[in-house]
């Protein structure tokens, strides 16, 4: 059985929306980076970045959420495009695009909106654009295609639709409608039953979410160190 170990964030999310499209059997491992405990050395042993989320299965062990995706699909020979090596090339395009692109620099556009203390406006302006160009691309690419690569649901459609939903929550309220492709591609993935249950994981653990110091402590550890 697969040790999912996950937290309710965009990048896990994609693992689990897999792992439920795939019908695998996982035990789920809760692993809240609020209180510390990507810190800890069992899990740092699993993923020596600390970062969520991670898998075990067997005497494999797989880090980055992207890296998971790709492993599984090989392993269950699921979710991949045809067998043309030119859709290969167009599925660890977008893949690379997701992990190097959308991820970061939507993960920072949110650090600086809602975390970071003055003076932040040169690094959110930076972030909040890189963003926004990152969801554009997307856009344009899926206001002409059904997903990202070619005619079939893939690995690539699970990795954009975890950022792709969360438009409002990385550039602010309302944005969302400025991406009207998007929207309608993460609305589609979010109606599958696999993906329905997959958002009802975090509800089988309570996750802190206060901001106080234990927060500020494990997460922003360039200016709190454990």
């Amino acid at each position: 059985m697969i040790e999912f170990y996950y937290n309710p964030g965009p990048n896990p999310l994609k693992v689990a929306l897999f792992l439920e499209e795939a019908g695998l059997d996982y035990h789920l491992i809760p692993v809240d980076p609020v209180r510390g405990e990507q810190f800890t050395p069992a899990f740092t042993a699993i993923n020596p970045n600390n970062k969520l989320p991670a898998i075990v299965d067997g005497d494999a062990t797989i880090f980055d959420s992207n890296a998971i995706l790709l492993y599984l699909a090989e392993k269950t020979g699921r979710f991949l495009p045809g067998d043309t090596l030119a859709d290969r090339g167009k599925l660890l395009s977008w893949m690379m695009f997701i992990a190097s692109g959308v991820g970061p620099y939507c993960g920072q556009a949110v650090h600086f909106r809602l975390f970071a203390p003055d003076p932040k406006n040169y690094a959110l302006d930076r972030y909040l654009f890189e963003a926004r160009r990152h969801y554009g691309i997307l856009d344009r690419h899926l206001a002409e295609h059904e997903w990202m690569v070619g005619s079939q649901y893939t690995v690539a459609d699970m990795a954009t639709w975890a950022w792709g939903r969360h438009v409002n929550v990385v550039l602010g309220d309302g944005a969302a409608a400025d991406f009207p492709h998007l929207q309608r591609f993460a609305a589609t993935i979010e109606a599958r039953p696999a993906a329905i249950r997959a958002l009802a994981l975090k509800q089988r653990h309570a996750f802190k979410l206060e901001i106080d110091d234990e927060f500020r402590r494990n997460l922003f550890r360039h200016v709190q160190p454990a």
